[in-house]
């Protein structure tokens, strides 16, 4: 648990938390240090005077900021929080753990009340120490930031491993060493204490003696104080709002901004949480093993350069002392070339093996910090950092990328030595091979004319520069994540092409690449900017064109008409995707029935990649589908059916699918009429079109199509 400190440590005093509150970031800081590192905006800044003045967005409050982007100034170490000035140029200072922060403008008041109760100036800021983000506090000033309780019990059972003995309270000169806590009396007694002042009869009979440990834990966590709204004080959290990512009480829900918002209950989400987390946990775990296997490997590595280094350095002394006195000037010349090489490897195997050590270390601490975080059993608690912890432990997950765990550097001293000459030739001596330590290649240059983007999909081509003279042995494709974020690898191999799918639609990526040899990687190129398709905000459609993709679908499948019409040489069903994948937006594509023999059933609907082929469409929880028949249909996921309709499919059927991701919602239409309800809600993630179907049914696939008028009218009026 050593490794997870860090986690535990307010980024401003460097000590462990206290009373930690959790800033919209996600970040957390004590009550104190909060109070400590607020400053004060000029009037002109504040949002009252905004709304005065006309500019600004007058209808905001401090929880509506909440939901809006936070957006960082590069490198200024000063931001704005939802349209609001950035706090004054106040010059930084570094906290004890080497993060700046922002000294206050004037020293706070003195007075007898908490952090978190006693009166802020009016306009102040607060900037997080972490991320540098700036917001302006409202009138609650801190406490209308939430507790964050969960960390405050991580602590206490960190420090509770890690506490040095307690003490005797009832020793009279120099305590001893406690053996037994009374619940009753809240009395620490050593033994001899014990036996004197603490009889086991009479009325102290009944009372109940606990190891000292367990008789701190209890001391501090009880009574353990209920978790209450931050709008109304005196109200406890009963809901969880899926719309702010945040518990909320039940006035907030009847009078407050939450009314309209779709709620939870909130055991329900802290188990949903719960689950998220310790899924991704699984996958940052398998990470973890991985680089302590291939630490074992850098270390074996290590021994074996040492052992070809004496191995090599023998078999050249002995080649040099068969030759006369004449040899060995030369010979000291050439065994320090080879001591280069030798010190070169090891460099380079150590300082990869140090760069991996400190990545393990963080990622053992977060896996560790997690672990004791599901170990919480406050619902609303957990779900106050349940968020920020997944996509903590995901952005973990994805830095341990493709090349990050393969050895830099060959055990092997590709050397030899050649004693032929004659002795006259004793000064020409040298290596015949020798590997030399080739620079870095060259910066990539991305081919604009080549670079476009389709639908939700990006292709991009490079290349190396026209005079390189350095070979490089792959490339690194960088991606960000479509709003400003961090950047991802996407690709890396010797190819100078690559088209990434899956992309969100009407977002702006960042692309750039890298080129890498055995020596290191070079610079990035220059960073291209990519569109992918625009919403038509009329329509409440981002438009897609697609067709069926022969590389996923099963292998009875039969493509023709340019992929756009599938059947089957099977009479069991089987499943093909479209090449397009959806994760945001409104969707509407509809395929016609060519053929329709026999009355069989066929299914229409959504999936993820790796979804059955085999079977008919629903049958897995991989697939959301409506099957249908010549006399009516059914809804099916994960193999449950409901919703039995009226109404079938004859030659000449045309079945539409909405897929509403703004919503979370998938529809289905025969005709141009909806069929049945709305058939799944809360759909959430990355979808493919999909249809299953066998010998006697053919259809071809319509895309790019506006949304059923029936639909929009009722979009329009919600």
């Amino acid at each position: 648990m050593e490794e997870m400190e860090e986690e535990l440590k307010c980024p401003v005093c460097g000590s462990f938390y206290r009373e930690p509150i959790i800033l919209p970031c996600s970040h957390n800081i004590c009550q104190a240090c909060a109070r400590n590192i607020l400053v004060q905006t000029p009037e002109s800044e504040s949002p009252q005077s905004r709304r005065a003045s006309g500019s600004g967005v007058s209808d905001y409050d401090y929880l509506d900021l909440d939901k809006m982007s936070l957006y960082s100034e590069a490198d200024s170490g000063y931001g704005s929080y939802g349209g609001f000035a950035s706090a004054p140029t106040t010059p930084c200072q570094k906290s004890p753990n080497g993060v700046r922060v922002f000294p206050p403008a004037m020293p706070p008041p003195a007075t007898h009340l908490s952090p978190a109760l006693a009166p802020v100036p009016r306009n102040s800021c607060i900037t997080c120490p972490q991320c540098h983000r700036s917001l302006i506090l409202d009138d609650r000033g801190l406490r209308g930031f939430p507790k964050n309780r969960v960390l405050e019990g991580v602590i206490d059972r960190y420090q509770q491993s890690k506490a040095a003995a307690l003490k005797c309270q009832l020793c009279e000169k120099a305590p001893k060493e406690a053996t037994v806590m009374c619940e009753q009396c809240d009395v620490f007694y050593c033994d001899p204490c014990r036996l004197r002042c603490h009889p086991p009869r009479g009325p102290l009979a009944k009372h109940r003696l606990v190891p000292p440990a367990q008789g701190r834990v209890s001391r501090r966590l009880s009574p353990r104080k209920v978790s209450t709204c931050t709008d109304h004080e005196l109200e406890n959290h009963s809901m969880y709002c899926v719309q702010c990512k945040m518990p909320v009480c039940y006035q907030c829900l009847e009078e407050g901004k939450h009314s309209s918002h779709e709620v939870k209950a909130l055991g329900a989400m802290w188990k949903l949480h719960k689950s998220q987390l310790s899924q991704a946990l699984n996958g940052l775990s398998d990470r973890a093993k991985e680089a302590k296997e291939f630490l074992v490997q850098l270390r074996n590595m290590v021994q074996q350069i040492q052992e070809n280094s004496v191995e090599f350095e023998a078999c050249l002394v002995a080649q040099c002392d068969a030759l006369i006195d004449a040899l060995n000037r030369r010979k000291a010349q050439l065994l320090a070339r080879v001591n280069k090489e030798h010190e070169h490897k090891l460099k380079v195997v150590r300082d990869q093996i140090s760069h991996c050590t400190v990545k393990l270390r963080q990622t053992t601490g977060l896996m560790e910090y997690c672990l004791e975080v599901i170990k919480e059993n406050d619902p609303s608690g957990f779900l106050q950092i349940s968020d920020a912890l997944i996509r903590r432990v995901h952005l973990t997950e994805d830095q341990w990328g493709k090349g990050t765990l393969t050895p830099r550097m060959t055990t092997d001293f590709d050397l030899s030595l050649d004693n032929s000459p004659l002795l006259q030739s004793i000064h020409q001596l040298d290596f015949v091979q020798m590997k030399t330590s080739s620079p870095v290649p060259a910066t990539p240059i991305l081919q604009l004319e080549e670079c476009c983007t389709h639908n939700n999909s990006a292709t991009l081509s490079w290349k190396q520069p026209p005079l390189s003279t350095v070979p490089a042995d792959g490339y690194i494709l960088e991606l960000d994540d479509g709003n400003g974020g961090q950047f991802r690898e996407v690709y890396v191999g010797k190819e100078t092409m690559c088209t990434v799918d899956g992309l969100h639609f009407n977002s702006t990526y960042n692309a750039r690449i890298k080129a890498f040899n055995k020596t290191g990687v070079s610079q990035y190129s220059k960073t291209l900017v990519l569109q992918t398709s625009e919403v038509d905000i009329k329509k409440l459609l981002a438009v897609a064109w697609f067709a069926f993709d022969p590389g996923s679908a099963h292998s009875d499948i039969i493509f023709s008409n340019d992929n756009l019409t599938v059947t089957c040489s099977s009479y069991d069903d089987r499943v093909v995707l479209g090449k397009t994948g959806f994760s945001k937006g409104v969707h509407y594509w509809e395929l016609t029935v060519d053929r329709y023999d026999n009355h069989p059933d066929p299914a229409f609907g959504v999936a993820r990649i790796d979804v059955m082929k085999d079977v008919m469409l629903g049958k897995d929880d991989k697939a959301w589908a409506m099957y249908v028949d010549n006399n009516r249909s059914w809804f099916m996921h994960n193999n449950s059916h409901t919703n039995r309709t009226e109404g079938g499919i004859t030659k000449g059927a045309t079945i539409g699918i909405l897929l509403d991701l703004n919503r979370k919602t998938l529809t289905f239409f025969i005709n141009d009429e909806q069929q049945g309800p709305i058939a799944f809600e809360n759909v959430e993630g990355l979808f493919f079109p999909a249809v299953s179907l066998n010998r006697n049914v053919q259809v071809t696939l319509h895309t790019g199509l506006p949304v059923p008028d029936c639909y929009s009218s009722r979009a329009s009026i919600a």
